[in-house]
Formats: structure tokens, C-alpha cells, sequence
């Protein structure tokens, strides 16, 4: 059975669809990353799955339970974390109130969960007074999974982790998320760096108009010719 199972999804945005029937099915310990051209759903079957864009047909099963159109504080609840693109940090909140908000909802002690986030990010606990406002991008980034992290989730979802980053820090993103995969954490991923983001997933789906075009393994989508011309700018 799939940690993430979602079927034959349709939704959007003000009674249109922008997701035409969209599949994704994501197993413990994988890096599973959708890509595609502008416009063609990523970020919206994210959404979807999250609860934040009404799924008008189709399934999402999420560790053998039904989530279809949950809230997205129930889905917090059940361990599955969304990084969104953008405003995915407290700015004038230092690191570590940012990373403490990640865990509102928890009731034990977090001194644990902050010792792992800053063992995935060393940085930020050098920085952990700081303002993250004040943090560049790429460190912002990193505030922003790690507030995912104190979750203790078991399925990561990513919208862009990489956008408007230097080619340094985008190796050191993805690096980071390899990371997380190895502690057991499911990762979701929506990248515009295709190439690289398929080099460390599992699996990835090419996703246009909302549609399922390909799906295979990270390695064997590099390699297939037609997806390089036609999604991966050859």
C-alpha cells in the first residue's frame, strides 16, 4: 500500500479545473518530484492533496485513510508538512521562534525535534537568533523545512524549494533533502529545476495541461529523449 495515493484528481480555481484527471502515488522513504511546464498543475495537485484547493473529483488516500478535501490542519495532524514557495517564513520572528511555530500544535517537549532540524541544518542553529527576515533566501529556505520538520511528519511536501536560489545553494537544497529522506521522511516535490530534482527522486510524473504525460523512474526520465525535448530544454 502507498503512503500517498492520489487518483484521477480534477479541481481549480473558481469552478474551472486546472487538474484534468492527475495521479500521483508517493511510498515510504521516496523522493517522488513533479514537473512540468508553467500552467501545467504541479503546484495545484499539491494544493489539492493538501486541502487547499477543493478537489471536484478523484481520491487522495494518505497512509489507508481517506483525506479527499480535508482541512489542512487535519492534514498537519496526520503528519504530512507543506512548504509553500512563497511567505513561507515569520520575518521578524528570529529562527528559532520560527522553527517553535512549526510545532503549535504539539503538547510535549520540542527541545528534541529543534536538536534534529539543527542536525539536518547546522546553520540554523548557528543563526537561531536571528531574525529571519534578515536571512538570505536560501537561508530562509532552510528556516522554512525545518518548521515543516518539527512536525515529526511522515510525508514532506515541497512547492519550489529551489526557486531564485544561486546554483550553490541549490545543490545544498537538494542535498538537504536527500537528508531528509534518510531519516524515513516521504518526499513530494514540485521543482523547476527539473534535471537536478529528477537526479536524486525515486520516481517523478511529468505533469501538462493538467494531465499525467509521464511517469517513471528519476534516472529513466533523464534518459528518455521525447521528455528532454520536450519538457527538459533537451
Amino acid at each position: 500500500m502507498s503512503l500517498l495515493d492520489a487518483r484521477g484528481v480534477y479541481g481549480g480555481y473558481g469552478g474551472a479545473d486546472i487538474l484534468n484527471g492527475t495521479s500521483i502515488q508517493l511510498d515510504r522513504d521516496e523522493i517522488v518530484v513533479i514537473v512540468g511546464p508553467n500552467g501545467a498543475g504541479k503546484s495545484t495537485m499539491m494544493k489539492a492533496i493538501f486541502g487547499l484547493v477543493r478537489i471536484r473529483k478523484g481520491q487522495v488516500h494518505f497512509n489507508g485513510g481517506d483525506i479527499t478535501n480535508g482541512k489542512p490542519q487535519d492534514m498537519v495532524g496526520r503528519g504530512i508538512a507543506y512548504v509553500p514557495q512563497e511567505r513561507n517564513v515569520f520575518p521578524s520572528m528570529t529562527v528559532k521562534e520560527n522553527l517553535e511555530m512549526g510545532a503549535y500544535l504539539l503538547k510535549d517537549d520540542i527541545r528534541p525535534r529543534l536538536d534534529k532540524v539543527y542536525d539536518v541544518f547546522p546553520k540554523l542553529r548557528e543563526r537561531r537568533n536571528q531574525p529571519a527576515g534578515l536571512m538570505s533566501g536560501g537561508e530562509r529556505q532552510m528556516v522554512a523545512m525545518g518548521r515543516a520538520l518539527m512536525i515529526d511528519p511522515v510525508l514532506l511536501m515541497l512547492d519550489e524549494p529551489t526557486a531564485g536560489l544561486s546554483p550553490l545553494l541549490i545543490d545544498d537544497t537538494f542535498a538537504r533533502i536527500r537528508e531528509i529522506a534518510a531519516l524515513g521522511i516521504g518526499v513530494l516535490m514540485v521543482e523547476q529545476n527539473a534535471k537536478q530534482a529528477l537526479g536524486i527522486a525515486s520516481r517523478g510524473y511529468v505533469l501538462a495541461t493538467g494531465e499525467n504525460r509521464y511517469e517513471d523512474t528519476g534516472p529513466n526520465l533523464l534518459a528518455n529523449r521525447e521528455v528532454a525535448e520536450m519538457f527538459l530544454g533537451g
